[in-house]
């Protein structure tokens, strides 16, 4: 691989400024200075260093988010801040996107990543991978809704979904708090799901996609990498 385009996946700025950064004599490849913007690395074992700073270049990258309120599942968008723009300009370098989306005022896990790959998997209705969420509704939830949404509650564009399970945290004053796990991801399809049985939902979080839980530890709007452990059981999740 071209030593700029390295830099640059690895978000040392543009390819225009990778290459004043290099005239500037800042990179060292096997303690060796480089200033060619074309010399070629090997990227699994040459040593690579910018201003005595180890490049740790990956092709992949996989970032849990926990989502804030308020921001669009998207790369880009003409109205609102997504959630890529809450990346630091490192992370942003290798041209991550949300894998699904979360509804704008909805909060909790979300995985960005640049794995096409993975994000098919995760998201192909044939892997049938759970998604989990925990959701505070207007109205008491009964154990008729449960069993309507075991059989697959069909909602407003008539479309029966697929199974799901639903279950009651607690439930007073008119209202209830309720975990609901399914294996689709149509637009705003929790919501319309309690539509359906003449509930609102006025609060709405993930807390896991297959096997990946979201880190309690997360602040809104904070993310971090995945640990290996956790990138694997998903890897095997996808499969």
């Amino acid at each position: 691989m071209r030593l700029d385009k390295l830099l640059a996946n690895s978000g040392f700025g543009s390819r225009t400024e990778v290459k004043q950064l290099l005239k500037t004599g800042a990179v060292m490849v096997n303690d060796i200075r480089v200033k060619e913007a074309k010399y070629q690395v090997k990227e699994e074992s040459d040593r690579v260093e910018v201003n005595g700073e180890t490049v740790q270049y990956a092709e992949f990258t996989y970032l849990m988010m926990n989502k804030p309120p308020g921001v669009v599942s998207a790369t880009e968008d003409n109205w609102d801040e997504t959630v890529i723009d809450l990346l630091d300009a490192r992370d942003r370098a290798k041209k991550p996107f949300p894998v699904g989306r979360l509804d704008k005022d909805t909060e909790g896990l979300l995985l960005i990543s640049n794995d096409g790959v993975l994000a098919h998997n995760l998201l192909s209705p044939k892997k049938h991978v759970d998604k989990t969420y925990v959701a505070k509704v207007d109205g008491v939830v009964t154990e008729d809704d449960i069993a309507i949404f075991k059989e697959g509650v069909t909602i407003s564009d008539n479309y029966t979904c697929k199974p799901a399970v639903l279950e009651v945290i607690q439930a007073e004053d008119g209202t209830s708090e309720a975990q609901i796990t399914i294996q689709e991801g149509k637009f705003h399809q929790v919501k319309r799901m309690f539509e359906a049985v003449d509930k609102q939902v006025t609060y709405l979080k993930r807390l896991q996609m297959g096997p990946l839980k979201l880190d309690p530890t997360l602040a809104l709007g904070e993310y971090r990498m995945l640990t290996e452990a956790e990138l694997q059981t998903l890897m095997a999740a996808g499969k």
